[in-house]
């Protein structure tokens, strides 16, 4: 590589997956800062946001070993899916948990997700711990543990403005968030709303760094909008109805969406479009989908997400027949379109009754997060001993301390 000039070797880098490039990382000393450059990492975000991806996360409970483990997948998201038959997904990485542990899933934001773990350490004293992964790049890394209390939720989220993720922790004894960063991470305190607290609902959503999520207050239903860069929260009202969707990102605007099945066969979509919500100005659309064949009422379908050019997702959520094809579907509201493609490449594993697959769409490869800010790269997630990482500890540097052992 001597003989090749560097230029050359960063724009050959830029075109290839995030996992080689988090490999390379560990290679040596020149190589982990020449992969670190912030032109090399702005430039792979570049590349890779011009060509979004579909992402699986497949959960796998084991009862045998008393745990759960985490598959990931990837395949290409067509521009355009009408006309395609099926695609292939590639594997991305593993997380096996150890024994009596099982990893939940928080949330999803710019490329991370976010899982919990609660564990019982005495009477009275229940922690959780928030385990971070990066799936294109294969890391993993835990943080500081959180004692919990009743109707304890917690929701991921991210600043663009300040290129900062936070985990918020909302329970009756009240909030409580975790900037991720190089500097020595800790749980600190922050105002609740001003309503009391009675339930909160959903997984959470992040759009232009507000996080929003569904929750009942004194009997009204609200979605709480959280500002992450100010940590500012505000209320807006939501009708019943609407209130037992699912929150998405539509062209960058706030929308719930549900769906229900008719006497006679069809499926009404139905999509409330928040289009500003100072002013709380929504628009409804009601959606009839008559070709219903593609959706087999044996599997659970949900809501993955919506792209880029407006397509609203449907995906396979858990598998209730055997060596039944997984699927996702594409339906464009604008044209009233229905596309159903096949995905292939799970393995025959994929088919066990228990697992749950959780689909995200445009899904973008970023290596401007190094989770761990280290040369390992953990493939094993251990739970905390007694509220301690059993990885070792985060450092000052923001780095991921491993044990001898591991």
């Amino acid at each position: 590589m001597n003989y090749i000039p560097i230029d050359l070797i960063i724009q050959i880098s830029s075109r290839l997956p995030a996992k080689s490039i988090a490999r390379f990382r560990c290679v040596s000393k020149l190589w982990s800062s020449t992969f670190h450059r912030s032109y090399f990492t702005e430039l792979f975000l570049t590349r890779s946001s011009a060509h979004p991806r579909l992402l699986f996360a497949l959960k796998r409970d084991v009862p045998i070993d008393r745990n759960s483990e985490w598959l990931f997948f990837s395949s290409t998201q067509p521009p355009n899916p009408y006309g395609k038959a099926s695609l292939l997904a590639a594997s991305y990485s593993h997380l096996k948990c150890p024994e009596d542990t099982w990893l939940d899933f928080c949330g999803y934001v710019s490329g991370l997700i976010c899982f919990t773990h609660d564990v019982w350490i005495a009477k009275g004293d229940e922690r959780r711990v928030h385990v971070i992964c990066n799936p294109s790049t294969g890391q993993y890394a835990s943080l500081p543990s959180l004692k919990i209390y009743r109707n304890s939720r917690s929701y991921l989220g991210f600043d663009p403005i300040d290129k900062q993720f936070k985990v918020l922790s909302v329970a009756d004894d009240g909030h409580k968030i975790l900037t991720l960063g190089i500097g020595e991470m800790s749980w600190r305190k922050i105002q609740c709303c001003p309503l009391s607290l009675s339930r909160c609902f959903s997984q959470g959503i992040c759009i232009n760094g507000v996080l929003y999520y569904f929750a009942q207050f004194d009997g009204t239903y609200r979605i709480v909008c959280f500002d992450i860069k100010s940590e500012n929260y505000k209320l807006i009202d939501v009708e019943l109805f609407y209130f037992e969707g699912k929150l998405i990102n539509y062209k960058g605007e706030l929308s719930v969406i549900l769906w229900k099945y008719g006497d006679n066969g069809t499926m009404e979509l139905y999509m409330l479009i928040l289009e500003d919500t100072e002013k709380q100005r929504t628009s409804k659309y009601v959606y009839t989908l008559e070709d219903d064949k593609y959706f087999d009422r044996y599997n659970e379908v949900s809501v993955a997400g919506v792209t880029a050019t407006g397509a609203i997702v449907f995906s396979v959520r858990r598998m209730r027949r055997i060596r039944k094809p997984f699927r996702v579907f594409y339906f464009n509201p604008e044209k009233d379109t229905l596309q159903s493609i096949k995905i292939k490449g799970f393995g025959a594993e994929f088919y066990a009754w228990n697992n749950e697959i959780y689909t995200f769409v445009d899904h973008v490869e970023d290596l401007r997060f190094d989770i761990t800010k280290t040369t390992y790269c953990c493939n094993i997630y251990k739970p905390p001993i007694t509220g301690l990482d059993a990885f070792g500890s985060i450092n000052k540097f923001g780095a991921l301390c491993l044990s001898d052992d591991d």
